[in-house]
């Protein structure tokens, strides 16, 4: 969340697999309304999906993350509605409350979905729903904030491959040696804890590299501009800022506009304020590099499932790769005419989609 509002709010369990990869395990389900049996391995009778009932579980639906994954997944269920594969979707929004969550996810039992996709509030609180959901032969498929339980499909990135990327850059960046301030999610976040525990590996095979400051913060521009400039005035002369979200990365690099301090490399992500900015100081000799939490995971979940019902020998975890935004592809990224608190991201194709799902 990709460093978003939700994250602070939300644990999340990343347990997918290494990057780039998908492992190759079979997740059986039984025959909802119009569906077929996924079947074991290669053996499978391919069949066509009609008519499915999709319904999506989130814990928040406010956060403009989460907004642009709902009208992305939303072109997505019109595209299998033409063809004839979808026949409804509707979206359940949990407003945070992880018991609201589960309720819904048995009301959709109850009311005989084929497809749950969900973007879990819990780690662990989901699971016997969940489950219980998969049991009734529904096709489930979490994403982003991955539940536990290994009875769903989970459509991923690597949380600590994310970090390791970034203080891998950062590393270099600074010859292996130099004074670092790293700015983390909340403690106890599992995103952020994920994300320094990749970061923090790269960091101690460098013994040049001093972290002078670990400050924690809430997903969010104010609180981390407050946290940054707190930790920035006792350590004026820091070399660069590992930042893990992109919130943060936008109040640490405006915290050195504003003061007119010294331009030090921030690792970031595809928050668009934070691009924005990055952008404009380029010419000032102001050097990063961002990832993301893409949007098209949603996408990606929702084929999974579709292709699962048709036969198709879906990976149980699907580790998606984490984009690579820098100074030399930043414009592609970074949207003038849109809202700071966007995530641009660019489109997947649909044959790597495929891949990913085992088409």
């Amino acid at each position: 969340m990709n460093a978003r509002s939700v994250r602070g709010a939300v644990a999340v369990a990343a347990s997918v697999c290494a990057l780039a990869g998908v492992t190759a395990c079979n997740v059986q389900s039984g025959t909802g309304s119009g569906s077929a049996s996924a079947g074991s391995g290669a053996s499978a009778t391919a069949a066509q999906a009609k008519n499915l009932k999709v319904g999506w579980s989130t814990i928040y639906l406010t956060p403009s993350w989460m907004q642009q994954t709902l009208k992305m997944l939303q072109t997505d269920v019109d595209k299998l509605k033409s063809s004839g594969q979808v026949s409804a979707f509707k979206t359940f929004n949990a407003n945070g409350d992880t018991s609201q969550q589960i309720a819904q996810i048995r009301a959709m039992i109850q009311q005989k979905y084929d497809v749950i996709l969900v973007d879990a509030g819990s780690s662990t609180a989901l699971n016997p729903a969940l489950e219980q959901a998969e049991a009734a032969g529904i096709t489930v498929v979490a994403f982003d904030s991955l539940p536990s339980t290994t009875k769903v499909i989970r459509v991923g990135t690597d949380q600590k491959a994310w970090g390791s990327m970034m203080a891998t850059w950062l590393a270099k960046k600074l010859d292996g040696k130099g004074s670092i301030i790293a700015l983390n999610g909340p403690a106890g976040v599992a995103v952020s804890e994920d994300r320094w525990s990749g970061a923090e590996a790269v960091f101690k095979k460098y013994p040049g590299i001093k972290i002078v400051s670990n400050v924690h913060s809430e997903y969010n521009l104010a609180p981390a501009a407050q946290a940054f400039a707190s930790a920035y005035s006792a350590h004026p002369d820091i070399d660069a800022v590992f930042s893990q979200g992109g919130a943060l990365s936008a109040a640490a690099l405006q915290t050195l506009v504003k003061q007119d301090k010294k331009l030090v490399p921030i690792t970031g992500e595809n928050y668009n304020g934070f691009l924005k900015m990055w952008l404009s100081k380029k010419k000032e000799g102001f050097s990063s590099i961002a990832t993301a939490q893409p949007n098209y995971l949603s996408v990606i979940a929702l084929e999974a499932a579709v292709a699962q019902r048709e036969g198709v020998a879906v990976p149980e975890n699907i580790d998606v790769p984490l984009p690579s935004i820098t100074d030399s592809n930043l414009a592609q990224y970074a949207k003038p005419d849109q809202p700071d608190d966007s995530y641009p991201i660019n489109d997947i194709s649909q044959a790597e989609i495929d891949k990913l799902i085992g088409k």
